[in-house]
């Protein structure tokens, strides 16, 4: 059985889940680069032509445990002994010690540094264990090559100034990326571990293929892209996706026991499988910005659109569901959604705003998935405070800053789940609240973030919850060379 307790102990017992993880940091770095939980940017600010690193994050897990009965009719042999009906349940509830993570990474850049497109930059990020992106949770992949790209120009993140040497009057630079990669509309400077619902329903996996921007003058650019494009699939809010179609469900054991429970599912945008890569449905996706910028501030907006032809049916590593249209037809295409299409689309808009140490970005993306019309939105605010010099560790500030966080997120779907169905819970109506406090523990070495996140759906017409608690110990490294 799975436990069901609850350590609402508050300090008490984010201290007793993090004590054993601190241990991580007795491990001296060689050097190390970059403070932000995630990176901004892909190649140092230093002379470096060449940078390699290690990442490894440590949690302290607390889940909610909550269990809503389905009215699909499971035979008794598909359910566990003593389950009289199948239901939508907590993955893994009660509190859990737990690695996640550990990734490495190689960023390097060759040619010339004009702003042309002979300055070319590369990267290779793969993550072991992988814990938390894995989907089904216990059967997927322990393995990830979670980018891996070239490209062939300057890109700039949102916030960055467009820098001189590219810039001629009325003249314009660009760049041309090739691989795999985050999606242009993604939020990629996230202050917290989680992710909103708006971010975790289009945008959370990296896509594989072709990416082209081009800044027009200071102010305006243009990017455009050509995918294979993520399947279309389901999984839980929280920290862990959940099993779903796992080996040990597809009718070959008796009244099987599943390693976790399935979640309170949305549908998303899953990973791409690398190993059986297909591009005859791509992805084309557009976008229009603008940028502007002074002394301690700046501001970036972009308006994207992106569109592609779902397919029948997507492979899934570790699941007998198939993504894309089978899992909107349902188990046996017996209990569909009410599609009336074969065509996925997104229009949204994002903004980014930095000004001195407050960081803010909102998102909003309105949906047709096949016929189904789904829109949310998504703010996210931190601040990163100083503090004054408290002494060193190997040669390293400590606890060199606080960064409070707050995100709130929201997913309306407009459509009603099938009268029968095991996953009513795609049509219901979202609301996620998550605050945290991330502090940095020994500069560019170690940090520790702890957030909570309130879910909040509308199951019935009754407001229903499935929080969580997180802490994650993160340890980084990395040399140029």
């Amino acid at each position: 059985m799975r436990r069901t307790t609850r350590a609402r102990g508050g300090v008490r017992g984010v201290a007793l889940g993090i004590a054993p993880l601190a241990l991580l940091a007795v491990a001296p770095p060689v050097s190390a680069q970059g403070g932000a939980f995630f990176e901004r940017g892909d190649v140092a600010d230093d002379d470096a032509r060449h940078r390699v690193g290690v990442e490894v994050k440590a949690h302290y897990r607390d889940s909610d445990a909550a269990r809503f009965p389905v009215n699909f009719p499971f035979s008794r042999d598909q359910l566990p002994p003593g389950v009289e009906q199948g239901a939508l349940e907590t993955v893994e509830p009660g509190d859990h010690t737990e690695f996640s993570v550990v990734s490495l990474w190689w960023r390097g850049r060759f040619g010339t540094d004009d702003g042309s497109l002979r300055q070319i930059a590369t990267k290779v990020k793969l993550d072991l264990i992988d814990r938390y992106d894995r989907n089904p949770t216990s059967t997927d992949n322990e393995w990830d090559l979670d980018e891996a790209w070239i490209r062939f120009g300057p890109e700039l993140e949102p916030g960055d100034p467009l820098p001189e040497s590219t810039l001629r009057e009325g003249g314009a630079s660009g760049y041309l990326k090739l691989g795999k990669f985050a999606k242009f509309d993604r939020q990629n400077d996230r202050h917290l571990e989680s992710y909103g619902i708006v971010g975790t329903a289009f945008s959370r996996a990296e896509d594989v293929g072709l990416e082209a921007g081009l800044d027009l003058g200071r102010h305006l650019y243009v990017v455009a892209s050509v995918t294979a494009g993520n399947p279309v699939f389901l999984r839980d809010l929280n920290a862990l996706a959940g099993d779903h179609g796992t080996p040990v469900l597809d009718g070959s054991v008796l009244n099987p026991v599943p390693e976790l429970g399935p979640g309170i599912p949305i549908l998303y945008d899953a990973d791409v499988e690398l190993d059986d890569l297909d591009f005859s449905n791509p992805e084309f996706g557009v976008g229009i910005g603008g940028r502007f910028g002074g002394f301690n501030w700046s501001v970036d907006g972009l308006i994207w659109y992106t569109e592609r032809e779902l397919a029948e049916t997507v492979e899934l590593e570790g699941s007998f569901y198939g993504g894309d249209l089978d899992i909107l037809r349902g188990p046996l295409n017996l209990f569909p959604l009410a599609i009336t299409s074969d065509t996925k689309s997104e229009f949204g808009a994002n903004l980014w705003l930095y000004l001195g140490d407050l960081a803010v970005f909102g998102q909003f993306v309105d949906q047709d998935l096949a016929g189904l019309s789904r829109d949310g939105w998504e703010i996210e605010v931190a601040y990163t405070l100083e503090l004054p010099y408290l002494g060193a560790l190997f040669g390293r500030p400590v606890l060199p800053y606080l960064a409070p966080a707050i995100r709130y997120s929201t997913l309306d779907p407009d459509f009603a789940p099938p009268p029968v169905t095991p996953s009513p819970s795609f049509a219901w109506d979202w609301d996620k609240l998550d605050i945290g406090l991330r502090a940095g523990l020994i500069e560019d070495l170690l940090d520790l973030t702890v957030e909570y996140a309130d879910n909040e759906f509308v199951r019935g017409g009754r407001t229903e919850s499935a929080d969580e608690l997180l802490a994650t110990l993160r340890v980084q490294w990395d040399r140029g060379f």
